[in-house]
């Protein structure tokens, strides 16, 4: 990278305009109040990266103005500062826009600053707008092709699924078990459910996944009967969790899924309410009675997806390295 004269300039801040390929998109408003007021009380320490052009002016002159390749954060946090000036550092030639792009997503994944989402869409516009594979995206940000890969796959998951990973309610280690089921999405959005409503691990996620898997393999197998899965849907459906019933030539097992106690206290509530329903209809002399409405212990239960505690990613550094490298979805063991 070639500077001018690699001084730093004092430049008006409305002189800059923003980098038009920033690939970030999130800017939590709380740190950039913290950079601001520490960039009030200290300066900014590290100069931002611009590039430099003439324009004409209507009245015949020349004006000079810059654009940021590097250093968005410090540009608004010193625009919440007050300041009417910051240091920069003039990048000298005519950068092309995927230089622009890159060294900006360079920036941010350095500083670890993106998003998965952000990281994403940053990627796939070096494919779509600049025409780069997956190996020479690698290359530049230094990791796996498969890290690209499956970076750039991250996109094909449903919106919802996308704002819960870049707001942080689901970790990446989440988002790759959904992945093996991009074409089942009853059963992606069920899964999905059920990591914002339990809480689930990433290691908790991947096993549902594979049993979601081997389920396939084995309904396909026996020819389950019509009668069997549809009372598997209604019974996951009612009490809200993962319901297998696996048959045998004598009986069978019927199996339901809880995560921690607080879970089995939901389910048991809620089969608790429902038995005892039964029962008062069945004594009942009227033959239509009103529904009766939801016991208190039932409503108290009843699960949201707004909370405040994120899923655990339970992988240790190195298998959450491990799987960034080397994740293939669509050769998830089961």
């Amino acid at each position: 990278m070639s500077f001018y004269n690699n001084a730093i300039f004092w430049v008006d801040i409305d002189k800059i305009q923003p980098n038009p390929f920033q690939p970030r998109r999130e800017f939590d408003e709380h740190k950039m109040r913290e950079l601001g007021n520490s960039i009030r009380q200290y300066g900014v320490l590290q100069p931002l990266t611009v590039t430099r052009k003439e324009v004409e002016k209507p009245d015949g002159g020349l004006a000079t103005e810059y654009e940021l390749i590097a250093g968005e954060r410090r540009l608004r946090a010193s625009k919440l500062a007050g300041l009417t000036q910051v240091p920069v550092l003039i990048r000298g030639g005519h950068d092309d826009d995927k230089i622009k792009l890159e060294i900006a997503i360079i920036e941010n994944l350095q500083r670890e600053d993106l998003n998965a989402v952000d990281r994403a869409r940053a990627f796939s516009r070096l494919v779509s707008e600049f025409g780069l594979k997956h190996t020479q995206i690698a290359e530049r940000v230094g990791k796996s092709r498969e890290y690209v890969s499956n970076t750039i796959r991250l996109l094909t998951l449903p919106q919802e699924m996308q704002s819960a990973l870049a707001e942080g309610k689901i970790s990446e280690g989440h988002s790759r078990p959904l992945l093996m089921l991009i074409d089942r999405p009853q059963e992606q959005n069920t899964l999905f459910r059920e990591i914002m409503l339990k809480k689930l691990t990433v290691r908790d996620t991947e096993s549902i996944a594979r049993r979601i898997a081997f389920d396939r393999v084995r309904k396909k197998e026996y020819l389950y009967s019509p009668e069997i899965l549809e009372m598997e849907r209604e019974l996951s459906e009612v009490l809200g969790t993962r319901v297998a019933i696996e048959t045998k030539d004598n009986g069978g097992k019927l199996i339901i899924d809880f995560f921690g106690e607080d879970d089995l206290r939901t389910l048991f509530s809620s089969l608790a309410s429902r038995i005892a329903q039964q029962k008062a209809a069945g004594a009942a002399a009227a033959p239509a009675a009103e529904a009766p409405a939801a016991s208190a212990t039932e409503a108290a239960t009843e699960p949201t997806l707004e909370s405040t505690q994120a899923p655990v990613d339970d992988r240790s550094k190195e298998e959450i390295q491990k799987d960034e490298n080397a994740f293939d979805p669509d050769s998830f063991s089961i």
